[in-house]
């Protein structure tokens, strides 16, 4: 029953989420379904509360179970719209306030340890290359293809942003030289940047494999989101607008941004106290 109401309501919203939401809200609610054993009908607030608790033990952060609540909160409303309830077991129950912290990102010295790693394959460099500099997330690099990069005036157009958004970035002359070492050794056709031996886009999965090894071997957390971090943080430390960030980083709203200036203030007072 649940796995009917769950299609239906993927269906009719899949113009409205991104790839990458449909993605988060499909994992959080199979967690949910599974944790309680119920059908979305039987489902209780003192369920939903106890689903919470229980993420909180086992050591999940806040931003992580804020998010998890608000897809099955999205759920619900859409049961709401749709007749499909005649109340909402999650009216009552309180999203938890995220936790402001600052994101973390790679340091200079870090990121020429990946990139020195990195180095002898080709493909595995023109990654972390072109994620560090267009600071674009995972799935859009995966869905670039040959035919978005304007190499005259180095920028890719991102076709589908998040939420379908539209935009270009920027690369640099490095990241130009890195890419084009790949692709002319590459002897697979092909009408994506980054491709599968196949010929296919190149898995996400893969990938995040591959960024769990460069975890395991510098003992420093690195992930796809951590370079596109590091990218607008390095962005931040040389003083750019933030205006232009948001418009690289494509977020539509400019609070999304604003926490890499408040990292810049951070890393400002940091090199001060050095000082003193």
């Amino acid at each position: 029953m649940n796995q009917e109401i769950l299609e239906a309501y993927f269906n009719d919203n899949h113009m409205k989420y991104s790839s990458e939401t449909k993605r988060s809200y499909e994992i959080a609610l199979r967690q949910f379904f599974t944790f309680i054993e119920k059908s979305y009908e039987e489902i209780k607030t003192t369920d939903i509360r106890e689903w919470m608790i229980a993420m909180e033990e086992e050591g999940l952060k806040l931003n992580s179970i804020h998010l998890k609540l608000i897809a099955v909160k999205t759920f619900y409303r859409y049961c709401m719209e749709e007749n499909k309830l005649k109340k909402d077991p999650t009216a009552t129950v309180k999203t938890p306030k995220r936790e402001d912290s600052l994101p973390y990102y790679l340091n200079k010295r870090q990121l020429i340890l990946l990139q020195e790693l990195t180095k002898e394959n080709k493909r595995e460099r023109a990654i972390i290359e072109v994620l560090y500099a267009t600071g674009v997330r995972i799935s859009e690099l995966l869905n670039i293809k040959l035919s978005d990069v304007s190499w005259e005036t180095r920028q890719i157009w991102i076709r589908k942003g998040k939420g379908n958004k539209e935009r270009f970035v920027l690369f640099t002359h490095d990241c130009a030289v890195r890419l084009k070492a790949y692709l002319d050794e590459r002897d697979i056709q092909s009408e994506y940047l980054i491709c599968n031996y196949r010929g296919e886009a190149l898995g996400r999965e893969y990938v995040q494999r591959q960024f769990r090894e460069y975890t395991k071997t510098l003992g420093f957390r690195i992930s796809p989101h951590t370079l596109r971090h590091t990218f607008a943080a390095h962005l931040a430390e040389k003083d750019m607008p933030q205006s232009y960030i948001q418009e690289l980083l494509g977020h539509v709203n400019i609070n999304s941004t604003r926490i890499y200036t408040r990292l810049m203030e951070h890393a400002r007072k940091k090199k001060y106290d050095q000082y003193q």
